[in-house]
């Protein structure tokens, strides 16, 4: 018995040293995969935390209404928003979005987002999602803060680029309740006033 544990001993011994290269050399000569990134990009999940969008509603309203609770809800402070209220006075600013305020100035500092989500948890209108974008390095850091322009969701057909007045006879609810789902005749005559007043401005 005692030569058994010997002669264990001794060859446990023996080959200790190059025991641990066991699974080095069982995987020497294994095929490598390879990502071939950025020329073959994997596809992520649907749920995927890339970077945000602010939503519009289906006339090109925004669904923004400026509360701020996004930029309270980011636990890293990255997200500024400066709100102001619609103005829908004869020669005002006009209407962005069908709350009594929207977002004026809309931030995220990528340079410090975390991708953790809790501000589209907090925000009350669904203006807030995140894509499925990820490609953000950058070589210059004022690049990743990202402003209001940047982060809009661009306009679908059927929708009008802000501003505009509500569609008529609807109400702040009705565009939450999906009564609302495209821009209005009327919307379109405002829209297409403003333009050609621009026009005019500009060539003169």
């Amino acid at each position: 018995m005692a030569d058994e544990q010997k002669k264990s001993g001794f060859f446990s011994d023996l080959f200790a040293p190059v025991a641990g290269f066991g699974v080095t050399f069982s995987t020497m000569f294994r095929k490598v995969v390879t990502e071939e990134y950025p020329e073959e990009k994997r596809p992520t999940q649907p749920r995927f935390h890339g970077r945000h969008q602010l939503n519009r509603h289906p006339d090109g309203l925004e669904k923004c209404v400026g509360c701020e609770l996004c930029a309270w809800a980011c636990p890293a402070d990255a997200i500024l928003v400066e709100g102001a209220d619609n103005d829908d006075r004869e020669g005002g600013e006009g209407r962005f979005s069908p709350g009594e305020r929207y977002g004026r100035v809309y931030q995220i500092n990528y340079l410090r987002c975390i991708f953790c989500g809790l501000c589209i948890e907090a925000c009350p209108t669904r203006a807030l999602t995140m894509t499925n974008f990820y490609e953000l390095a950058d070589d210059n850091r004022a690049d990743l803060i990202y402003t209001k322009d940047q982060l809009l969701a661009p306009l679908q057909p059927g929708m009008l680029r802000p501003p505009f007045p509500m569609a008529e006879g609807m109400e702040e609810r009705d565009y939450y309740l999906g009564k609302v789902t495209e821009a209005s005749d009327s919307q379109r005559e405002v829209v297409s006033a403003r333009t050609h007043a621009d026009d005019a401005e500009v060539t003169s």
